[in-house]
C-alpha cells in the first residue's frame, strides 16, 4: 500500500497552471468595486450633503460608511467562497488575512454607519437619541431585520477575536462563523427598501443587485455545487488507516476516475468522512503523498478538535471532498535546489513534494523539527528519499529553542540565520517551503529572507484558523 504512493504522477497529468494576471485582475476588481461604491454615492448628492449642515452631513456620511461596509462583506464572501482563480492566485493563507482585515473593516465601518445615521436624523428632527433609534427600528421598512444582522455580525466579530478563537473548538467557530452569511442576507431588505443610494437611483439599484448575486453564486457553485459535483463523480472511499506516529494517523483512500481531479501534491482538501454523528463538519488535511492512480493518502495529527476520529475510521467509509486548495506546490519551484522545513505535521505536504518534484540527487533539503524522535511521521519513507533521490535530512529534537525561534533549545547557541546556512551553504539559490504552526512558520521564513532568499522563493503554509 505505501509504496504505491511513491511513485511519480502518472504521466500525462493535466494540471493547472495559474496565470499572472489572474491575481492582479481578482485584486482590481475589489478595489474597483469600491470606487464605484464611492463613485455612486458622489453620483446621488453625497458630497452637497455632506456640507449642508450638521444633520445631513452625518447622514450623508453614515451613508457612505454603509455603502463601504456592504461591499466589504460582499468582498468577505467572495474572498472565502473558494472561487478557483482568487483562491490559486492568492493562497488561503493570505485570502484568510484579506478576510480578516476586510472583516474588521467593514464592522467599524458599519459601526459608523448606524451612529452616524442615527445621530443625523436626530439632529435633523431635534429628537433625542433613543428615541430616534425607537423610530428607526419601529418605523423604518427592513430595520428589525437589520438590527438581528447587527446582532449576528457583532457574535460573529467577538468569536474571532484572537482570545475567543481560542476558547473555542473549531467546529463551534466554524459554525458560528457561518451566521456571518446570515447577517448579510438580513442586511439587504433595509438597503433595498430605506436606502437613499437604492430607492433613487436605478444604476445604484442594477450595481447593487449584481453584487449581491454574485457573492451569492459564488458561495453556491464553489462551495456547494462543485464539491458536491466532485464527489459523486470521484466517489472516494477509505481504504485503511495507519498509524504513523505518536498521535498521527494516515489515511489511504482509493476513488474513481482521480486523472481528472486537478490536484498537485502539496494541496490539502476539506474532507467529510460519512461514519456518524459529526461528518457535517469539514476538515482540512494535505495529502501527503502525491496522487497516483486511483489512490490518495492524506495524514492527520491529533489535535483533539474532531481530528481523533481519522483513527478509527474504517474501510469503505465514503468521503464527501471540497478542494484542491493550497499553493505550496511544484508550481511555484524554479527547478534547482530547494530546501524544506517542517515542523510536526507539517512534514505532509512537504513530503508529498519531495516525491513528485524532478529535483537533481542532492539538490533537495529537508529539515524536520518535532519533540521527540517518537513524534516523527514517515521515517522509513523519508529515510528511503535520502537514500534513493540524495535528499539531505536533518531531524532537529527538542522543545523551542525561544519565542521566534524555529529551531530547538538544544540549538539555542546558534542563531536562527547562521543554522539554516550552515544546513544549505547556498541557501541563496533555492527555493525555501516552509509548513508548520503559525508562529515557527514566521520565524523560518525570516531566517530564510534574512539568510539571502528573496520573499517571493519563500513559500509557506500554515497551520491556523
Amino acid at each position: 500500500m505505501s509504496t504505491a504512493t511513491l511513485a511519480p504522477p502518472r504521466a500525462g497529468r493535466r494540471l493547472p497552471v495559474t496565470p499572472r494576471w489572474w491575481a492582479d485582475l481578482a485584486g482590481s476588481a475589489g478595489l474597483l468595486s469600491l470606487v464605484i461604491v464611492t463613485a455612486l454615492w458622489v453620483a446621488n448628492r453625497g458630497l452637497q450633503e455632506l456640507t449642508g449642515g450638521a444633520g445631513p452631513g452625518l447622514t450623508s456620511a453614515g451613508r457612505l460608511a454603509g455603502l463601504l461596509a456592504a461591499d466589504l462583506m460582499l468582498i468577505q464572501v467572495v474572498l472565502m467562497a473558494r472561487v478557483p482563480w482568487i483562491e490559486r492566485s492568492y493562497g488561503q493563507d493570505r485570502i484568510a488575512r484579506w478576510h480578516r482585515l476586510a472583516g474588521f473593516t467593514s464592522f467599524n465601518l458599519l459601526l459608523g454607519h448606524v451612529l452616524l445615521i442615527t445621530v443625523g436624523y436626530a439632529t435633523t428632527t431635534r429628537t433625542g437619541l433613543l428615541a430616534q433609534i425607537w423610530l428607526l427600528v419601529a418605523s423604518y421598512p427592513g430595520m428589525l431585520l437589520a438590527t438581528a444582522a447587527l446582532a449576528l455580525l457583532v457574535m460573529v466579530v467577538v468569536t474571532s477575536l484572537r482570545a475567543a478563537r481560542r476558547r473555542l473548538r473549531y467546529e463551534s467557530w466554524h459554525l458560528l462563523h457561518l451566521y456571518a452569511y446570515l447577517g448579510t442576507a438580513l442586511a439587504l431588505p433595509h438597503q433595498l427598501w430605506t436606502g437613499a443610494d437604492f430607492v433613487s437611483s436605478p444604476a445604484a439599484r442594477a450595481y447593487w443587485w449584481a453584487l449581491y448575486i454574485g457573492a451569492a453564486g459564488s458561495v453556491l457553485v464553489f462551495r456547494l455545487g462543485v464539491p458536491a459535483w466532485r464527489s459523486a463523480r470521484h466517489r472516494l472511499e477509505v481504504t485503511a488507516v495507519v498509524g504513523e506516529g505518536r498521535g498521527v494517523t494516515s489515511v489511504y483512500l482509493r476513488g474513481r476516475r482521480l486523472d481528472r481531479l486537478p490536484v498537485r501534491a502539496g494541496q490539502f482538501f476539506c474532507w467529510r468522512f460519512l461514519d456518524g454523528p459529526g461528518w457535517s463538519r469539514a476538515h482540512p488535511y494535505s495529502l501527503s503523498a502525491p496522487p497516483h492512480g486511483d489512490r490518495l493518502r492524506i495524514t492527520v495529527k491529533d489535535l483533539g478538535d474532531g481530528s481523533s476520529r481519522v483513527a478509527g475510521l474504517r474501510p469503505g467509509t465514503r468521503v464527501l471532498i471540497e478542494g484542491p486548495y493550497g499553493r505550496l506546490t511544484g508550481e511555484t519551484w524554479r527547478g534547482g535546489p530547494v530546501t524544506m522545513l517542517a515542523c510536526g505535521v507539517g512534514i505532509t505536504p512537504l513530503l508529498a513534494l519531495l516525491h513528485e518534484l524532478p529535483y537533481a540527487p542532492g539538490e533537495a533539503v529537508l529539515v524536520y523539527r518535532a519533540r521527540t524522535a517518537a513524534d516523527l511521521a514517515f521515517r522509513e519513507e523519508i529515510e528511503r528519499l535520502a537514500a534513493y533521490r540524495g535528499v539531505r535530512v536533518h531531524y532537529l529534537l527538542g522543545p523551542r529553542a525561544r519565542r521566534r525561534s524555529w529551531l530547538p533549545r538544544d540549538a539555542a547557541h546558534v542563531s536562527d540565520v547562521d543554522a539554516l546556512r550552515w544546513i544549505a551553504p547556498d541557501l541563496d539559490r533555492h527555493d525555501v517551503y516552509v509548513c508548520g504552526p503559525e508562529e515557527w512558520t514566521a520565524a523560518a521564513r525570516d531566517a530564510a529572507t534574512a539568510a539571502g532568499v528573496p520573499a517571493p522563493h519563500v513559500h509557506l503554509e500554515r497551520f491556523a484558523w
